[in-house]
Formats: structure tokens, sequence, C-alpha cells
């Protein structure tokens, strides 16, 4: 699974996104650097994962909110600011699941479902797709942020265990786990 270049940065790119950090600490105006690069792609994260545009707009806002508030205690781990703009994202949509449960949507397209046969060494079937969703839809909360950062966005794992504050090796694992999980249930689709 080829790792998505849109969220891969090089060395060069994360010290010159350091320097527009460093300056929004000591100057919120200078925030919007920051906003301009990552709004859509918070947006798309968040809407991903609800049943309606206007709830991932009014997250999106609180994401960035509590982004801009919180921005002195980021502390730089040598991946993209965006890895700490999801983690807020990631808390902002558990907490409004918490609170309003028929929220939760899963908006996935095919080819993200054809990685997922990929990564399980399965063929992949147009006749899977609606079963395919069926296990996604019933993977626990924690398993179901993993698939999404890994296939829905083709994160690598350093990015998604910064995202989910565990391990890389933790997040291959886990990853594995689920793959597992998947295939099995994916074998008894098979004729």
């Amino acid at each position: 699974m080829a790792i998505n270049p849109n969220f891969h940065h090089t060395g060069e790119q994360l010290n010159e996104e350091l320097i527009i950090i460093e300056a929004a600490k000591l100057n919120p105006e200078q925030f919007a650097p920051l906003y301009e690069k990552y709004y859509k792609q918070i947006f798309n994260y968040v809407y991903q994962r609800m049943d309606s545009k206007d709830s991932a707009y009014d997250v999106t806002g609180q994401v960035f909110l509590k982004a801009l508030s919180n921005l002195h205690k980021y502390q730089f781990k040598g991946v993209p600011f965006a890895s700490w703009l999801y983690r807020i994202a990631h808390n902002e949509v558990m907490q409004l699941f918490r609170t309003q449960k028929g929220k939760r949507a899963i908006n996935a397209d095919v080819s993200d479902l054809r990685y997922i046969c990929e990564e399980n060494e399965a063929p992949f079937f147009e006749e899977y797709i609606p079963a395919i969703k069926k296990l996604i839809q019933e993977l626990n909360s924690e398993d179901l942020q993993m698939v999404e950062l890994r296939f829905f966005e083709r994160r690598p794992f350093k990015e998604i265990a910064e995202i989910l504050e565990i391990t890389e090796v933790n997040a291959k694992v886990r990853m594995y786990r689920i793959i597992e999980k998947l295939k099995k249930s994916l074998s008894k689709l098979k004729v």
C-alpha cells in the first residue's frame, strides 16, 4: 500500500513547519498558514466519520480553536503538525459521539475498500463491498480508527502512533490483529 504523499513530509518540510509553529506561539496571527494548510485535511477526516456536513464544519472549527488555544503546549516529535491536529480532531469527534450516538458514520469509497482486500491478500470483488462495509462498521471504535487512518487516509504507522498516542510497534501489532480478524471474515465470503 502506497503512503499518501499529502501526509508525508520531508525533514526540510518539518523544519519549515516548525518555524511557522514557533512564530504562531508568539503571535496567534501567524497561525493562519497552518490553518490554511490543514483545514481541508482535518475537515475531511471529521466529515468521513459523520453523517452531517454542518456538524463536520462545527467540529473542525472546534479543532482549530482548541489547537490555537493550546498551541503553547505543542511539542515537536518528528511528525507533521497535522498529527497533533488529528489527535485533537479524534478527541472532538469521540466526544460528539459520546453525547450524540447517532452521528457516527463511515464514508469510504471503493478504492479504500480495495486496499483492505489487498492488505488481506484477498481478491477484491465488487460483491464484497456490502460485506466489507458491514465488517468495518462492526469494529470497535479503536479498531475502526486504525482502519480509517491506515486504509482510508493511507497514513504511515509513525503518524498513526503519534495520533493515537501509542508506540509505532503497538500500532503495527494492532493493525496486524485487525487484519487477521478481517481476513477470517473475508475468507467466509469466498465461494
